[in-house]
């Protein structure tokens, strides 16, 4: 019988949590433990530091400008008729089930493309709540948890609405927190599917470190904001900076917040971290108790980051480290535990699973199978991995990424560019593009940007 699948997604995790220690305390134990036994890309590249892009790319395989979905299209409207990495596994034989939260977006939606065992999803853990006659929290209002300000739609600014850094204990028990509930469903569904007779996936997304930053109440202090380390950049903003990111959703988020409140904020953003991770733990324990862990390919990664006040910015929405890395670790049959430190993309993830399980990609994906690479235990041939920002609920301000050669390169149609050494400037404060000497390097790196990009039927003109 071919491998199983475990496929574990969080929300806003950052890179670096994995290993990190905080507090006194590590911010992943789980992670870190099954690190050590798996794939460890220690650079991993969301393609779109936004929820609906970043996760359509994930399951499909393809660019989002491919796919068609570039920004957070909730209704579907710009959805192509590709096929997710689900329903290859369905049609391959698999029992798939799906716990979590659903930001994939694809014609005919997901869950009418696959006979999910079972498919549960936020209106499930809603209805929970109503059964147990709680309210999701915060408020509908959100209660000062959200923040008014500007945002390019269009070529037009409207205004909108965002989660904003107040943080708060949540007043339900812990086993209605909506991670704690999922965990738990996700764990059930593993049970029974390890029971069957066929290979199974589950897939597991959950909504932690999300904001607003709620935390459950025996979690809220787990790491006190005057004993936590943060970055020096926190709240600073970098000399160079293009002149239009300070009108930016992330930089507006980020302006006007104290260092203690961004103190907070890493206390509950690392909270909500360590109960992914326990969540992530749990899954991890019942796939051991049910003795199938040994033929059943696991992986854990996230979406995109969060700038956690970086550069004077909150949340995601622009393309540098802290918003566009990822945690991703692959444990795969037969593969040894290792490290890879060059660049890979959120578009290996499924041609490398596919491969993985011995079953062939739905068509030409945009990024080869990394497997001969795990098995090598580093990449054989680096490539450049790509990005793009385009706007939120609609297109609006434009962002397209490379990193290639230890450099990263943006390129927004609006305002200046961006060249960045990654090695000898990891916090991104020092933007190099247009030095004369490094005037082949960013020329060469903008070629490359712009054939990607155009090959994959971006309009933004290079």
């Amino acid at each position: 019988m071919p491998p199983n699948l475990l496929f574990v997604t969080s929300d806003h995790q950052r890179a670096d949590s994995i290993g990190m220690l905080q507090a006194g305390r590590e911010v992943t134990p789980r992670a870190n433990a099954f690190a050590r036994e798996a794939v460890r890309f220690e650079r991993a590249y969301s393609t779109c530091p936004l929820c609906v892009p970043a996760r359509t790319a994930l399951a499909t395989g393809l660019y989002p400008t491919r796919n068609g979905v570039v920004t957070n299209d909730w209704s579907g409207a710009s959805a192509g008729p590709h096929t997710p990495i689900h329903q290859v596994l369905a049609e391959a034989g698999y029992a798939v089930a799906h716990v979590g939260m659903q930001h994939i977006r694809v014609k005919p939606p997901l869950d009418a493309r696959v006979r999910f065992e079972p498919y549960l999803d936020q209106k499930d853990y809603e209805r929970h709540l109503k059964d147990r006659g709680l309210r999701a929290w915060p408020p509908d209002d959100l209660a000062g948890f959200s923040k008014e300000l500007s945002e390019r739609q269009g070529e037009a600014r409207v205004a909108a609405s965002y989660s904003h850094v107040r943080t708060a204990p949540s007043p339900n028990a812990n086993e209605d927190f909506k991670d704690v509930w999922f965990a738990g469903r996700a764990c059930e569904s593993l049970c029974r599917l390890a029971e069957g007779s066929r290979p199974f996936a589950l897939f597991v997304n959950f909504w932690a470190p999300h904001p607003p930053l709620w935390v459950p109440r025996d979690r809220f202090g787990l790491f006190p904001p005057e004993r936590i380390d943060i970055p020096a950049d926190v709240g600073v903003v970098p000399g160079g900076e293009p002149g239009n990111r300070r009108r930016g959703v992330a930089a507006q988020l980020g302006a006007g917040v104290s260092m203690a409140q961004w103190r907070a904020v890493w206390s509950a953003h690392l909270a909500l971290t360590h109960l992914a991770d326990e969540q992530f733990g749990r899954l991890l324990d019942t796939l051991n108790d049910s003795g199938r862990s040994g033929e059943t390919a696991v992986v854990y990664q996230s979406d995109h980051g969060d700038h956690l006040g970086q550069r004077a910015m909150y949340q995601k929405m622009e393309c540098y480290e802290p918003s566009i890395r990822t945690p991703l670790l692959m444990r795969l049959p037969g593969v040894a535990a290792c490290r890879i430190t060059d660049p890979v993309s959120h578009l290996h993830v499924a041609p490398t699973l596919l491969d993985a399980l011995g079953l062939e990609p739905p068509g030409a994906l945009d990024a080869p199978s990394l497997l001969p690479d795990c098995r090598a235990g580093a990449l054989r041939d680096p490539q450049p991995v790509f990005a793009l920002y385009a706007g939120n609920s609609m297109r609006g301000d434009q962002r397209r990424m490379i990193v290639h050669g230890g450099w990263k390169y943006v390129y927004d149609p609006d305002a200046e560019p961006e060249l960045f050494d990654l090695a000898a400037d990891p916090l991104e404060q020092r933007n190099r593009a247009g030095e004369p000497a490094l005037a082949g390097r960013q020329g060469d790196l903008h070629a490359r940007l712009a054939a990607w990009h155009s090959e994959r039927g971006d309009t933004v003109v290079y």
